[in-house]
């Protein structure tokens, strides 16, 4: 629990004043509640006609005695002074008339209770609802910024469910923390001060019941925790098995495997519910138990009380053990707030653990002090001695040596799994390389700020990836209306001859809505040439001096290469690129083609060289032409 409350210190902080709004105003509304209950002792004398003492009139301070003394002088003049004033009033206008009275005074303070608990209540919403806002923008920041190689091993569904499903128990749970550490300990506190004051005897004997309360609780919460974890992990495996499910439905219908992806999905689900069920009959039980035993301690108290009263050894008549135990019914509302807190704190727990493994994830890709800012290529890019793994049990990339002068294309060709996609990752510092350097102009990559590094290199993948938005904020995603300098008409002529020059104006302006048309998800409104030329749209724009393509046309029909190849090739000119192929046919023209085997370099040089060496690359464009 303790640990809890450190966690979301950090974002408490934000929201001092409501905290201090919410707590004076609980405050008030405990003290209102007591003095609301006080005026019933009164009420009873009256209507029961116990009482036949004159009261005289006490004054409300004294000079004389300790400050505990003064503190038990004042609790009785105060007594002592309600009663002077209900008498005075019925001297006056008569008992109904003072029963009136002091019941319209009941209501006032009631309304004033009630009005400062809604505050109180109220004061809490802005912090909760911040809090869950300020936790979701740190994990989506912190998405953003980690490497490329923290997402290889995590799942898509896992990371959305803790944006989701985690984060709402977590304000379910700062919901449940912020009562128990604000409005139930204050509540508590002012019924125990005001039970000492009526009978400190009788109090002390409360206490000795209290502890059974706690042991009863404390024992059916006591593995919530671990439960809740195992939940949330059911959960997210179900979340994750139905978004593979909306991405490969095209595959399971093909396979024809609805029937076998079903029977996963209703185990995994048949799971959750199992466990969910047990913890949710867990957190159940607390309410009743602990309904039962608070009876049981008024009960107790009761007889107790009883037997002091009838005895005559006690201090206090019927009607102030009335307000006693009136007032200690009172207290067992906040304790069984704390307990069921308690439950919700141990939810809050496990999913809080789980949005930590994220927030607390290290980002390996870390920008030095003082950083290097370039914002052009004026000579070189250069790879010495690279070496590259994943893991330490199989390096990807070894002793990697290549140079591109400005204004050069190379290619980088070779089987699938030899290192060409994880060798232009390490250029814009998608990875960090183990050994050797990567330099551009002589400077190390890493000694570069990586925002200026990363403008300076453009990107055209294999799979186009475009987002469910219009095809002009796809092609002008990396810049914005009068941040990045432009007027929205001088962005929207940009983005027209960034399309022309990638030969998709024309069929941008055959869609229903221009520019404006929304391409769907991951584009799928659109066929795959389409796809593609809008990304070489959007590197256009950009206008990089590095580019690099990574199989930019191997996913083309031949027609919509054409296209494409036209479109690149325009955009390569006057540009730095690295190109990797299968179709060898697309880079015979590249002034350097390195070929790589199982991550080495094992061939370099013009396509006319490589053929005349008769080696790997030749046997590579003579399986092609085969």
């Amino acid at each position: 629990m303790i640990a809890f409350f450190k966690s979301i210190k950090q974002y408490l902080t934000s929201y001092k004043k409501y905290i201090v709004g919410t707590f004076i105003l609980n405050v008030l509304s405990a003290l209102f509640n007591v003095f609301s209950f006080a005026l019933l002792i009164p009420i009873l004398k009256i209507l029961f006609k116990v009482d036949d003492q004159v009261y005289k009139f006490m004054e409300w301070t004294t000079q004389d005695g300790t400050f505990n003394e003064q503190i038990k002088y004042i609790g009785e003049a105060a007594k002592n002074n309600l009663f002077y004033y209900s008498q005075s009033l019925i001297d006056e206008y008569g008992q109904a008339t003072t029963l009136l009275i002091l019941g319209l005074g009941l209501s006032l303070l009631t309304l004033l209770k009630t009005g400062a608990y809604f505050g109180g209540s109220a004061s809490l919403m802005p912090i909760k609802s911040g809090i869950v806002r300020d936790i979701r923008e740190k994990i989506y920041r912190k998405i953003l910024s980690l490497p490329l190689s923290y997402f290889t091993d995590e799942r898509k569904g896992d990371i959305l469910t803790r944006m989701s499903t985690d984060v709402n128990e977590v304000n379910a749970s700062i919901g449940s923390s912020l009562d128990m550490i604000i409005k139930n300990p204050i509540l508590i506190l002012v019924y125990i001060i005001t039970l000492f004051t009526i009978s400190w005897e009788l109090t002390l004997f409360t206490f000795l019941v209290v502890p059974f309360l706690a042991l009863g609780i404390g024992r059916i919460g006591k593995k919530l925790k671990n439960k809740s974890l195992y939940v949330q992990q059911k959960w997210s495996e179900g979340f994750s098995q139905m978004e593979e499910t909306l991405g490969g439905l095209r595959i399971i219908k093909a396979f024809i495997a609805e029937e076998k992806m079903k029977d996963r999905f209703i185990a995994v689900n048949n799971e959750y519910r199992r466990a969910d069920m047990m913890v949710s009959i867990r957190q159940s039980a607390a309410h009743p138990v602990s309904e039962f035993l608070g009876t049981l301690m008024i009960v107790i108290v009761l007889w107790f009380g009883g037997y002091l009263i009838f005895s005559q050894h006690s201090s206090f008549d019927a009607s102030t053990f009335i307000f006693f135990l009136v007032i200690l019914y009172s207290i067992l509302q906040p304790i069984k707030d704390l307990s069921k807190a308690g439950y919700s704190i141990q939810k809050g727990m496990a999913s809080l653990e789980r949005i930590n493994k994220i927030l607390d994830a290290e980002n390996n890709i870390k920008e030095i002090e003082n950083a290097v800012e370039i914002d052009d290529l004026h000579s070189e890019i250069e790879l010495r001695n690279v070496s590259f793994s994943y893991n330490e049990s199989h390096k990807v990339l070894q002793d990697i040596n290549l140079k591109v002068k400005k204004g050069q294309t190379i290619a980088l060709v070779g089987q699938s799994g030899s290192g060409k996609s994880t060798l232009v990752d390490l250029i814009p510092r998608y990875h960090d390389i183990q050994e050797g350097q990567i330099l551009i102009d002589g400077t190390d990559i890493k000694t570069m700020s990586i925002h200026s590094l990363r403008s300076l290199i453009g990107n055209v993948n294999q799979e186009a990836i475009l987002f469910n938005d219009t095809v002009f904020n796809n092609i002008a995603f990396g810049l914005e209306e009068n941040k990045d300098g432009y007027t929205k008409e001088e962005l929207r002529k940009r983005v027209i001859e960034a399309a022309k020059i990638a030969n998709a104006h024309d069929f941008i302006m055959g869609m229903e809505n221009g520019y404006d048309t929304n391409v769907g998800d991951r584009g799928c409104r659109l066929s795959g040439g389409q796809r593609q030329r809008i990304s070489i749209a959007r590197a256009i724009l950009k206008n990089p001096p590095i580019l690099i393509l990574d199989e930019a046309t191997s996913a083309l029909d031949t027609e919509s290469e054409r296209l494409v190849q036209d479109a690149l090739e325009r955009l390569m000119k006057s540009r730095t690129t690295i190109a990797i192929a299968h179709r060898l046919s697309t880079i015979k023209n590249a002034d350097c083609i390195y070929v790589l085997h199982e991550g080495k370099i094992v061939e370099q040089g013009s396509h006319d060289m490589l053929i005349a060496q008769n080696g790997y690359y030749k046997r590579l464009n003579d399986m092609q032409q085969l």
